[in-house]
């Protein structure tokens, strides 16, 4: 069996039917505490927009209200969609968070858009701007370095912070791209898996020491839910497939509540579409949960894993996550350790 590894945690903040982004975001808060407190590594957000089943869309604000809340568990972005953005205001929004938080800052980057046409539109952005993803990169790095002194436009924050940045994708690119300039590499295995094992050798194979990074560190994303129960964990699931069927259909809402038989709610085709989206799910008990876990930690060999539960019950959220030091795989801090 491989060595044990970091896990870390990505949330969406999910807005539960009925309730408010308030509440949500509170539930959410909630989360990123048991998650220091189970010793998870980090604590990650993901900028999605025009979604009112995710409060996570100001991914910044939210990570500074989540640092506040916390005390030692790095927080960061899974990820900043950066076409939609500047380089500068990227910058300075996370130059902003390491000031106020230190060396817990993570800057996960991906070049999708995260939301849907008319909304990229309303962002003032186009799709082509995708097309400048490496060249953003680039600037983002020069404005978080050292070496704009002389610059005519600087990041205040930002400047000479080095934050750390990550490639997030679901494809060849990002991982071609991570490779060549010697990044950190997530790959979003946990909705979009088809090409996870290529995409890890391709990084692996193209990888290039750089000043950031000396040799390939790979974060592979999962969906893991754990309960005392297969059947227990199995409904409250339901949840998250929910969202998969109302996404295809372009169905906008909150997040739903489980339900006992997902055949009334989704046909074949759909149910097909769901399970290959969300092949990359360990749901169960620990018992049943563990040696798969364990196979695809073995097979694929990540350096860490970056799990989420985006469901309708709060209480399962945080019941998963006193559950996994049961599993043994990972490397858990105290948490009256540092992060």
């Amino acid at each position: 069996m491989s060595k044990n590894i970091p896990l870390s945690f990505l949330d969406l903040a999910p807005v539960p039917t009925g309730k408010t982004v308030a509440e949500g975001i509170a539930q959410t808060v909630e989360m990123a505490q048991r998650a220091e407190q189970v010793g998870f590594n980090r604590y990650w957000m993901a900028e999605h927009h025009n979604m009112p089943g995710i409060a996570s869309a100001a991914t910044s604000v939210l990570l500074s209200h989540i640092g506040s809340q916390t005390e030692h568990i790095r927080i960061g972005a899974g990820g900043i969609m950066l076409p939609n953005h500047a380089p500068l205001i990227v910058a300075e929004q996370f130059g902003t968070l390491q000031a106020l938080y230190g060396d817990r800052i993570d800057l996960g980057v991906g070049r999708a858009p995260g939301t849907d046409g008319i909304t990229i539109q309303a962002l003032r952005r186009q799709m082509s701007d995708a097309e400048r993803f490496p060249q953003d990169i680039q600037e983002l790095f020069y404005l978080l370095g050292d070496n704009t002194d002389s610059s005519p436009v600087q990041a205040f924050p930002g400047a000479k912070s080095k934050v750390p940045v990550w490639i997030l994708g679901s494809s060849l690119f990002g991982a071609t791209l991570a490779g060549h300039l010697g990044l950190p590499y997530v790959f979003a295995s946990h909705f979009s898996p088809q090409m996870l094992s290529s995409a890890v050798s391709t990084y692996r194979d193209h990888f290039r020491p750089s000043a950031h990074l000396n040799k390939p560190y790979v974060m592979l994303a999962a969906n893991l839910l754990l309960a005392d129960d297969d059947e227990t964990a199995a409904y409250h699931f339901t949840s998250a497939q929910q969202s998969f069927v109302n996404l295809r259909r372009d169905v906008r809402g909150q997040m739903p509540k489980p339900v006992e038989d997902m055949d009334v709610i989704w046909s074949s085709t759909e149910k097909a579409m769901v399970d290959s989206a969300l092949s990359v799910s360990f749901v169960g008990s620990v018992e049943s949960v563990k040696p798969k876990l364990a196979d695809f930690i073995a097979k694929y060999e990540p350096d860490e894993l970056l799990v989420t539960a985006n469901i309708y019950d709060q209480a399962a959220r945080l019941k998963s996550l006193d559950l996994v030091p049961q599993l043994n795989l990972f490397t858990l801090q105290s948490d009256s350790m540092p992060a």
